[in-house]
């Protein structure tokens, strides 16, 4: 199971993200649950760059594909606006997370948390 996890501040930003698993849909290749949560988690992170301005040294983040982990954690000073777009990229990863899980709840599990952030 993938489990994708989100963590937000007392503010509610979404300040930080986790994908860890693998969906065992189906064979490796042919997996159209692990592709789907890795195509968002993967693009949500280079949006973070390319659309919303955050320079990629700012961003803690980690990849490990054979255990199926991504970690992504935003710089603590970031100004309001790009905040702002921040939040909507974020936060449409989670719609779309929340959407693959309407479709295939065995295979993928939304945690919540909170940061000190």
């Amino acid at each position: 199971m993938i489990v994708v996890k989100f963590y937000r501040d007392n503010k509610n930003y979404i300040k930080k993200y986790t994908v860890e698993g693998h969906a065992n849909f189906a064979d490796y290749g042919k997996d159209i649950v692990c592709a789907a949560v890795s195509v968002l988690a993967q693009t949500t992170l280079l949006s973070l760059v390319e659309v919303c301005g955050l320079k990629e040294e700012s961003l803690k983040y980690e990849i490990d594909d054979n255990r199926g982990f991504l970690n992504v954690e935003l710089p603590i000073d970031i100004e309001n606006t790009v905040l702002d777009r921040t939040q909507i990229v974020l936060e449409t990863f989670f719609l779309g997370i929340k959407s693959i899980i309407e479709s295939y709840p065995e295979y993928v599990k939304l945690e919540n948390g909170r940061c000190k952030q």
